[in-house]
């Protein structure tokens, strides 16, 4: 077995484990890139491109259903061709995921070791059975895997999960779609408005990330007019049945019926992907689903010894899966994983205020902590509606609900939820002023231009600030 000495050892070259080599050699170090399975990222391969390529698709469906509204109307059918659908959709990935094999591939050979790694010790490290990694430091960048009950196994090749659908040659005629959190949503509705027939089941109750009852509420309504999305599913039995799915439940009317589906979209989370890389033979304190304990603004994990050698960063640390913190985190574990290797200085790395887009239509926005992060009795709420919403109604898209928050004792702002038009812009917005620590009368002074759906933001806003200054007037008349 060949042995070999660096400063940092990173496991995983996906998007925080990329960031994290390029951080470490930035800052002087000696480092490896470990990775055993193939290159590519999961947003570039299964997970934020090809999923936003089906839903373009999916939109421009719905642009021709929604035409006659403007008084423009097709004169035959519509015809939705499956397998021009998924042709651009594989191809449009495999561009992408070229692009990140073409940075990968720029990194020195001497610097890329290809297996599983597995750890011997805090600082040492197996690869398969041909190199053995010696670290002064060690980066966990390891991601994520589809996660889901072992019970739907028994479905055999009619169970997928995300990664499937995007090598799809030709689109479905049913799908179930188990699990209504932001996976769920975004192939659900994308698959409906593409034809298939889809109907998106959960357990418990919760419509995505959403945790504002009342964006919630407004949220179920609005798909449902749409398509089927029970949060609360009753289901009763899920088994094959020759080459489809039965799955027999209660519906909300209280009878009970069994459906026939070509596919179970199993959506049910992702889990890190940190087991059978020997942590047990590492001092690393570990939660109750085994994920390393770390610092968010270090990245460094927790060992009994008290300070460790090893970071983690990504979906392998399950903070904050996301993309941009998959950035984030990398920069901040590849730069600190040096610094320790070279015996500088650790730093906390800036984290930015919390910020969650779902690519529905109408789209998610979550800003800050969300509601269920904020304490009753110490926030005040703005509200807009976008149904009568001036550019909203104008685009035919005059669907969604706006809640604004601001604190009672500070007067500032503390994030939002929201199903909007232009979610991804208005989330944008206000994630700036709440990173900046914004008042809501600060955040009224910015320019907004007339006719646009961001001029709502203007309503919320002034509704949330009347309520902070009537409670900051009784507090001083008190």
């Amino acid at each position: 077995m060949n042995t070999i000495q660096v400063d940092v050892a990173v496991i995983g070259a996906g998007t925080a484990g990329l960031t994290a080599y390029h951080a470490a050699k930035a800052a002087g170090a000696n480092a490896v890139l470990i990775e055993g399975g193939d290159y590519g990222t999961t947003c570039a391969r299964v997970g934020c491109m090809p999923s936003k390529l089906l839903i373009a698709a999916a939109d421009a469906a719905n642009a021709v259903r929604t035409a006659p509204g403007f008084g423009i109307h097709v004169d035959s059918a519509m015809r939705i061709n499956g397998r021009e659908v998924m042709d651009r959709v594989r191809q449009e990935r495999d561009r992408f995921v070229a692009s990140v094999l073409r940075d990968v591939q720029d990194i020195p050979d001497a610097d890329r070791i290809r297996g599983r790694a597995h750890f011997v010790d805090n600082r040492t490290l197996t690869v398969a059975d041909h190199t053995r990694v010696a670290a002064k430091s060690v980066v966990i960048a390891s991601g994520s895997r589809a996660a889901y009950p072992d019970t739907f196994r028994d479905l055999g090749e009619r169970l997928i999960i995300n990664d499937d659908v995007f090598d799809w040659h030709d689109l479905p005629k049913a799908v179930a779609v188990i699990g209504p959190g932001i996976v769920g949503l975004e192939l659900g509705q994308a698959l409906h408005r593409l034809g298939v027939h889809v109907a998106v089941l959960g357990r418990g109750g919760r419509v995505g990330p959403i945790s504002d009852p009342e964006i919630r509420a407004y949220a179920l309504a609005a798909f449902n007019d749409e398509f089927t999305l029970e949060p609360d599913a009753h289901i009763a039995a899920m088994q094959r049945y020759g080459d489809r799915v039965a799955i027999r439940r209660t519906g909300p009317s209280g009878v009970e019926a069994t459906e026939y589906f070509d596919y179970v979209l199993a959506a049910t989370g992702r889990a890190p992907n940190v087991t059978g890389m020997g942590l047990d033979q590492t001092t690393l304190k570990l939660d109750a689903k085994g994920v390393p304990l770390s610092d968010p603004l270090t990245t460094r994990t927790e060992c009994a010894e008290g300070s460790s050698p090893i970071f983690i960063a990504g979906d392998a640390s399950n903070f904050i899966p996301l993309l941009h913190e998959a950035t984030d985190e990398g920069r901040i574990a590849g730069e600190n994983a040096a610094r320790l290797a070279l015996g500088r200085q650790m730093s906390a790395g800036l984290r930015r205020a919390p910020l969650g887009i779902v690519f529905t239509d109408p789209q998610i926005g979550l800003v800050g902590g969300g509601f269920h992060a904020l304490k009753p009795g110490n926030f005040a709420t703005g509200q807009v509606s976008f149904e009568d919403q001036g550019r909203s109604r104008i685009l035919l898209r005059n669907k969604g609900l706006l809640n604004v928050y601001g604190d009672l004792a500070t007067g500032r702002f503390l994030g939002a939820e929201m199903l909007a038009p232009a979610a991804e812009h208005l989330a944008h917005l206000l994630a700036w002023a709440l990173q900046n620590r914004m008042t809501p009368a600060q955040m009224l002074g910015m320019p907004l231009y007339h006719p646009v759906i961001e001029e709502a933001l203007r309503t919320a806003l002034h509704h949330l600030d009347a309520k902070l200054r009537s409670a900051q007037a009784i507090g001083k008349a008190a």
